[in-house]
């Protein structure tokens, strides 16, 4: 079965964006590993503001356009570029995940997030935790409401500060 992997950013403090929803605080001066983790997943669950965000970042093109992407979204037309995923949205994860293939990067948002990790969906957690305190902007998992048991399967610090956190959801 393949794996369901949150790959984010995130502040010190916790958050994915800043208050305007900038992410002018993520580093982008070497790969932090994101060559490996492209090369073990082949589709990408974006919700809607993140899919709208990262092709309005990246230019108007989906820099990702090698990987199946799934959006979900109510609100969405149906485009060529993506599978739009609605209704009975945990139904359709379930059915994606069990399908064949390699593993799908959960690319966000928070809302999203939270929808799959409250329904046990999520694998694994990849946290680049950048060092810098926001203070204010989109917490990742302000919507949870319970705990979520992980385990740390990795974690390497990088000489600009910022640390990877590689864990496994139970």
């Amino acid at each position: 079965m393949r794996k369901i992997i949150l790959n984010v950013a995130m502040s010190l403090d916790g958050l994915i964006e800043g208050p305007n929803g900038e992410f002018d605080w993520c580093f982008t001066d070497q790969d932090y590993g994101m060559t490996d983790f492209l090369n073990r997943v082949d589709a990408i669950f974006y919700g809607r503001k993140s899919y709208t965000m990262m092709i309005k970042e990246s230019g108007g093109k989906n820099p990702f356009a090698n990987k199946q992407s799934f959006v979900f979204s109510n609100s969405l037309p149906p485009d060529p570029a993506y599978t739009l995923i609605a209704g009975d949205v945990i139904a359709q994860v379930k059915e994606i995940k069990a399908g064949k293939g390699k593993d799908i990067w959960l690319f966000g948002g928070a809302e999203l997030t939270a929808s799959l990790m409250k329904d046990q969906l999520v694998d694994e957690l990849l946290l680049a935790v950048h060092p810098i305190i926001l203070g204010k902007g989109k917490p990742l998992f302000d919507t949870l409401s319970g705990r979520i048991q992980t385990k740390l399967l990795n974690s390497k610090a990088y000489s600009s500060g910022l640390v990877s956190m590689h864990y496994s959801v139970s």
